[in-house]
């Protein structure tokens, strides 16, 4: 597991690991720097013999209207939503390539195919381009037996969307755009992404899973 909070990745890796009886292994990285990036795939394959699955789901986002957004904002989501996922990807691809197997996830998001009133056209802009990234890898890479696809979820509970749902108008609109009539649980998501993780998936590729409780439906 990788992030840039080491700490709470050492708490999160002896969880899972006492938890499931498994070994975690956390590594430092930030997904924007490439060095980080090799290091990650370097430490993962030394410790484990190979590399099968990636999930990419690092991602930031920044709530400030385009005209008055600063050009350090829209970069530094651009950096982390998209070209880290370029970074990761690109970087596992090569030693998935040599063993002609391997799966990858992109946590893609419902912004990537529609707007919506928060300002964050940064946000937008970068799972738009996740999506179509997902599709050029899927196909680049398919000669190598390798699958490439994506999750969109919708709303869910997290440390980025804490602060939408603690503004009760935010909350509403949420809800009145689901039409399942509720935000997503983690479990919502752990189906999707063991299934494109898993043998089930071997003849999809390029293709954007929507968790989203049928927003992109409307």
């Amino acid at each position: 597991i990788a992030a840039r909070r080491y700490e709470r990745l050492v708490k999160i890796a002896e969880e899972l690991s006492n938890k499931y009886n498994v070994r975690v292994i956390p590594v430092k990285t930030d997904v924007s720097q490439e060095e980080q990036v090799i290091n990650m795939v370097k430490t993962a394959i030394e410790k484990f013999g190979s590399l099968d699955i990636l999930v990419n789901n690092a991602g930031i986002a920044s709530l400030s209207p385009s005209i008055d957004m600063r050009l350090e904002e829209w970069k530094k989501v651009v950096d982390v939503n998209l070209t880290g996922v370029f970074l990761c990807g690109r970087t596992v691809a090569r030693e998935m390539i040599k063993r002609k197997k391997g799966k990858i996830v992109n946590i893609a998001s419902i912004y990537g195919a529609v707007g919506d009133i928060f300002h964050a056209a940064s946000y937008y802009a970068s799972k738009g381009a996740v999506i179509n990234l997902t599709r050029a890898f899927a196909i680049e890479w398919a000669p190598y037996k390798m699958n490439v696809n994506a999750i969109a979820p919708g709303f869910f509970p997290s440390e980025m969307t804490a602060p939408i749902f603690q503004d009760e108008e935010a909350s509403k609109h949420i809800l009145s755009r689901t039409p399942l009539g509720r935000t997503g649980k983690p479990s919502d998501l752990k189906a999707a992404l063991i299934y494109l993780a898993s043998p089930a998936s071997d003849y999809l590729t390029g293709q954007t899973i929507f968790v989203d409780g049928g927003w992109t439906a409307l």
